[in-house]
């Protein structure tokens, strides 16, 4: 069965940064992590921007069940 990228039930807001972790066999936390700093330093609007995109464009957990 091929992996499927989509937002996780383990969310803290969307889903999304967990989401990313379990299609890329990564610590939720360290995703989580590295989003926060890159929206920090990349002046927060991009890191924003793009989050609330694949808010959007990942279909939800329940949804590819």
């Amino acid at each position: 069965m091929a992996k499927k990228l989509k937002r996780s039930s383990e969310k803290m807001i969307a889903g999304v940064c967990a989401g990313l972790a379990e299609y890329f066999n990564l610590d939720i936390t360290l995703v989580r992590v590295l989003y926060v700093l890159l929206s920090i330093f990349s002046a927060g609007f991009p890191g924003l921007l793009v989050y609330v995109i694949l808010w959007f464009v990942m279909p939800d957990y329940y949804e590819v069940l």
